[in-house]
């Protein structure tokens, strides 16, 4: 039989439809760990690539990242048979004589990321972890905790690990001063952006952190913390006001919208809807609230996300290191396992007893004013069309936070080679080049603004470039308005969607002027140019490897050379499964809009995004 990758994955298979399945989930997903556990427990090493902390740090998010999901299985009953594993590791990882010793804690350093896992731990299920510990490792346990709780944290989202640290402690009665931890709380709030939207930090960009960090650890705090009730009760209201948002990034099949850094996270990113089960904030009815959570991993159970040993790998929809980041290392993907915080609940709680329901319909485009995006439902899809982000210090931050449009159903390309323009996806962006061979895109931005369901930007790939952006929806199509006032001649590739593609060549393209389109298996992605001018339509098959869900994809480009001056530029794209009637949108693109009367609504009624009010 041919080898299936996806049935290397763990949850392959399993139904999960009940809080039984879920559980299993946890056991099958921890399983494939054992054999790299060392002898003192203490470090888990799954593989030769490096992050940008040491490997001993490395070792321990391995260690410490599956406790996420162990942790709320344990507190809600389900059988763990791996705590004196556990055990041993933690007291052997905080013993500076031990040859498994975890190393020295200094400031901002990813051993504190970690810890928060064991605080989490302690907090919930000191039973399992802490109680049978004798007195000598609990010294030395808690030595190493009130030293890290001591130090920096960065300051976003990490700020809340020495409060999950905290938590932990306090719950098994180690002394410390809780001055650190209020303030560190007080700096947390100050992130927030108003309607339920948090930054994660003082910089411009508004992403999966949000959900899976900014309010999932803000809930946790809501349950577990002693006092503090009007701070607990902020972070319950904005959960709430945020769940009638964040339920425009996941799409009706489960998947979540492929944006920002982290996507090697997977799953992580349904944990906002575990922990509004967690801390009883129903901000949607139960059943809605746990259809969006059991679509989520049940998207995620058909995907090839393992290697052939079951250990999760770095990647999205299959290992690809071109997507990842400095800071993955090959436990990284292990996060994903905050998903199951519900377990903790027991089986009669509402959430569990709930029917799921389906996603309810939009049919008009949803504006997501703070986060700079307007969210437009379109069948088997959510696309997103965004301006107000920008990250710039990582691989493939261009493409992660600055393309125009995002999608739940075809995810985005990372360019694999920024020396060869003519190879470029630009899936959903417009990409530049002065010499035919290196290019520019979107990037920073120098002003961001919103109004109704419409958005615009301005940026300049290059000093004395200066190009204006304005995002339109019309669906199923989007439009994209580009002015651009270059001094010189440029060459122009924009993207439409990335779609699958399938084996044998056995899908088809039509081209012409001023039109692409491509006929997969399962999809139809077309581009069309709204411009007096139209760019010649191009049919490409980007580089293996660069889309986030599908290793081989097609993409419909428009291609084109303009001169010094101004021009512009205006553009039509959409994509739809093949099941659907697509015939008749690409039939019916829309007509070009007037950029005078676009430009006279954002004087009139303009406003700043949120998200990119703030510098970096």
């Amino acid at each position: 039989m041919i080898y299936d990758p996806a049935r290397a994955n763990p949850l392959f298979g399993n139904p999960l439809k009940t809080r039984d399945d879920l559980s299993k989930a946890v056991i099958d997903l921890f399983e494939p760990l054992l054999p790299y556990f060392s002898e003192g427990g203490a470090r888990v090493r799954l593989g030769a690539a490096g992050a940008i902390f040491d490997r001993a740090a490395a070792d321990l998010e391995g260690f410490a990242r599956p406790l996420w999901g162990i942790v709320p299985l344990a507190a809600g009953g389900g059988a763990f048979p791996h705590w004196e594993l556990y055990r041993r590791g933690l007291a052997n990882g905080t013993n500076p004589a031990h040859p498994e010793y975890w190393g020295d804690l200094t400031d901002r350093n990813q051993r504190l990321v970690e810890l928060a896992a064991v605080g989490f731990a302690l907090a919930l299920v000191p039973e399992h972890i802490w109680e049978p510990l004798d007195d000598s490792d609990k010294k030395t346990v808690a030595a190493y905790l009130l030293r890290a709780r001591e130090l920096e944290f960065i300051d976003n989202n990490w700020k809340f690990f020495r409060v999950l640290i905290d938590l932990g402690l306090e719950r098994v009665s180690v002394a410390f001063d809780h001055r650190k931890t209020l303030a560190y709380l007080e700096e947390l709030e100050a992130f927030d952006l108003g309607e339920g939207w948090y930054r994660d930090g003082p910089v411009r960009r508004v992403d999966h952190y949000i959900p899976f960090a900014m309010h999932f650890y803000g809930l946790i705090y809501a349950v577990l913390a002693r006092g503090d009730e009007a701070r607990k009760d902020r972070f319950r209201r904005r959960a709430q006001t945020f769940a009638g948002d964040i339920r425009h990034w996941f799409g009706p099949d489960g998947a979540a919208l492929a944006f920002g850094r982290s996507q090697t996270y997977r799953f992580a990113a349904g944990g906002f809807w575990g922990a509004l089960a967690f801390a009883g904030v129903e901000a949607l009815p139960w059943a809605e609230i746990k259809g969006y959570y059991m679509r989520h991993i049940r998207w995620w159970s058909a995907m090839p996300i393992a290697e052939r040993d079951g250990v999760l790998s770095v990647g999205y929809g299959y290992p690809n290191l071109f997507m990842s980041e400095s800071y993955n290392s090959p436990a990284s993907p292990y996060w994903a396992l905050k998903f199951f915080l519900p377990l903790a609940l027991a089986g009669d709680h509402p959430f569990w007893t709930a029917e799921e329901a389906q996603q309810p319909e939009f049919p008009e485009p949803v504006a997501l004013t703070p986060a700079g995006m307007v969210a437009m439902h379109t069948p088997g899809n959510v696309v997103v069309l965004s301006s107000g982000q920008q990250h710039d210090k990582m691989l493939g931050a261009n493409e992660k936070y600055s393309k125009f449009v995002y999608s739940t159903r075809y995810a985005f390309n990372i360019e694999a080679d920024d020396r060869n323009f003519s190879a470029a996806s630009f899936d959903g962006m417009l990409g530049l080049s002065d010499d035919g061979v290196h290019f520019r895109m979107r990037e920073t931005l120098e002003e961001a603004l919103i109004t109704g369901d419409l958005l615009y930007s301005r940026w300049r790939p290059w000093n004395d470039v200066t190009i204006e952006t304005w995002l339109l929806p019309e669906n199923p199509w989007h439009i994209r308005l580009h002015r651009i006032a270059t001094p010189r001649a440029l060459s122009t590739i924009e993207g439409g969607f990335a779609i699958e593609r399938a084996d044998f060549n056995a899908d088809r393209s039509d081209v012409s002027d001023g039109r692409a389109v491509w006929y997969g298996q399962t999809d139809v992605s077309a581009i069309v140019d709204l411009s007096p001018n139209p760019r010649a339509g191009h049919a490409m098959s980007p580089i293996p490897n660069t889309n986030l869900i599908h290793a081989k994809t097609l993409l419909p480009q428009l291609r084109g050379e303009i001169g010094p001056g101004t021009i512009v530029l205006a553009t039509a794209a959409m994509a739809l499964p093949s099941r659907e009637n697509w015939a008749n949108a690409l039939d019916n693109p829309p007509a070009n809009p007037r950029l005078d009367e676009v430009e006279r609504l954002f004087r009139e009624k303009g406003a700043g995004v949120p998200a990119f009010a703030l510098g970096t």
